[in-house]
């Protein structure tokens, strides 16, 4: 009977799909144990801290176990998938343990696997498994052959040392928890996948320990209620995990509202000639297909007021204590979806026409809506839009996403009497609010930007003459 061996099973690791990820979440499985796989198939999908992703596995194979169920948020680096790779389809025995001989004793466990794709986790030699606890090996007349030693052949060599207790396998997040708890993790049970300890061993380690049954010897006169299982009305409120994109937004802001030292400023503008190009350019040949609306002119006129005010499109870097300035617009659309809110980007934004910009905007709404946003489209941002006037909103102060120095607010277009040409007139109008970083925006440049804004919204043929 043929046995599978440890060395044709792989096992796929919790990739980091984005820069600097530490966990993520599986939303689902595409695939269960038995079933067959292929070099690049997707396996199942993920919720990082910044958007849903497809993973694929990167060997052929079939799945012979899934480490984790649905709705399990996982460290980057753990096994989430065992494969098969010796082209069986059954389950793997275990051969019986047999004595090995010494040199095969020192080889290392683990030498047989390979390493993963580039980007798929942990390379495999960076990993140890705890050594198996086999029958103890006795050495028969050791004291005799040292004895030998040190009758007339000169010194004896130095007797074994004793082995050496492995070191406990956790990854480096584990490890700060446990440091920061007080608890060895060499006196710790792991629960994990191959050995490894997980946070919720680290926490059994310091929970108090199970208070002993109550025998039937003991009175029974005093009867203690069952304790609550939750602390809140559960009929009245629902408590939600703060997990996902809600986690990384929040940490997000309060990084930003608590580093940059935030400025905003408004301006109200008459944007009716903005409103009729919008209408013109629909019927414009060159715009056949292509999403047109105010938000692409507003978005044009930024870019224009960034090739003004160049110092605008920068960065704080607190570590060398240097401004970074920006060469490039990498433009950032706040989206909402219903994973909370994401800020992807349009790269290279000022080197695009107006038809470009249109296009790209269509695809980056899309794109969001549908949840495939990339984590790749959320990082390099160097300035932000956001629109709050889709609902109904006047205007805000938003904060900054963390490493830019700007973010423009758009707030709805609303019919209002607005005195133009000296007389009061129904006018499509507007407000706009500019946040930015007072350490490296002072007031002069945020409002000139601001400005320059408002004057092409409020003349649009500006964009000709000044982009």
């Amino acid at each position: 009977m043929t046995t599978m061996t440890e060395a044709s099973v792989r096992e796929f690791k919790m990739p980091d799909v984005g820069e600097g990820l530490t966990e993520a979440e599986i939303l689902k499985w595409y695939v269960q144990p038995g079933d067959k796989v292929t070099d690049g198939q997707v396996v199942c999908e993920v919720e990082t801290a910044k958007a849903a992703v497809e993973l694929p596995i990167p060997y052929d194979g079939v799945v012979r176990d899934l480490h984790f169920p649905e709705g399990t948020t996982v460290d980057v680096g753990t096994s989430i998938i065992a494969v098969d790779v010796s082209g069986g389809a059954a389950a793997p025995v275990e051969a019986p343990a047999q004595a090995a001989a010494p040199a095969e004793e020192k080889k290392p466990e683990g030498s047989g696997r390979q390493p993963v794709l580039v980007g798929y986790g942990v390379a495999a030699s960076s990993t140890k498994r705890r050594p198996r606890k086999g029958p103890e090996v006795t050495v028969p007349q050791a004291s005799t052959a040292i004895q030998k030693e040190l009758n007339g052949h000169g010194p004896a060599p130095a007797a074994p040392a004793p082995a050496e207790k492995p070191r406990p396998l956790a990854k480096p997040p584990v490890r700060k928890l446990a440091k920061d708890l007080g608890v060895d993790l060499a006196t710790v049970v792991p629960s994990g996948p191959d050995g490894i300890i997980t946070r919720e061993d680290v926490h059994a380690a310091v929970a108090p320990p199970a208070a002993e049954p109550v025998t039937a010897v003991t009175a029974p006169a005093v009867s203690v209620p069952p304790a609550p299982v939750a602390t809140y009305d559960t009929a009245r409120e629902t408590r939600i995990p703060v997990k996902g994109v809600r986690k990384a937004t929040a940490a997000a802001m309060i990084g930003s509202a608590f580093t940059a030292p935030h400025v905003t400023e408004f301006v109200t503008i008459d944007v009716t000639r903005t409103m009729k190009l919008v209408e013109e350019l629909k019927q414009d040949k060159e715009f056949a297909g292509l999403r047109v609306n105010p938000l692409l002119l507003i978005t044009k006129a930024l870019l224009v007021a960034i090739k003004r005010n160049p110092d605008i499109n920068a960065s704080w870097d607190e570590a060398n204590q240097e401004i970074v300035l920006k060469h490039y617009v990498n433009l950032g659309i706040a989206a909402a979806t219903p994973r909370g809110l994401i800020v992807p980007n349009i790269k290279d934004a000022h080197a695009k026409t107006l038809p470009q910009l249109a296009e790209s905007l269509g695809e980056l709404v899309s794109t969001a809506r549908e949840g495939k946003t990339s984590p790749a489209a959320m990082q390099g941002g160097t300035v932000t839009i956001t629109n709050v006037g889709v609902f109904g909103v006047d205007t805000g102060t938003p904060i900054l996403n963390p490493g830019e120095s700007a973010i423009l607010a758009i707030g709805a277009i609303k019919l209002q009497p607005w005195v133009h040409k000296g007389k009061v007139k129904p006018r499509q109008v507007t407000t706009l609010a500019l946040s930015f970083d007072h350490r490296l925006v002072d007031g002069e440049l945020g409002s000139k930007v601001l400005a320059d804004v408002a004057a092409i919204l409020e003349q649009p043929k500006r964009l000709i003459s000044w982009a």
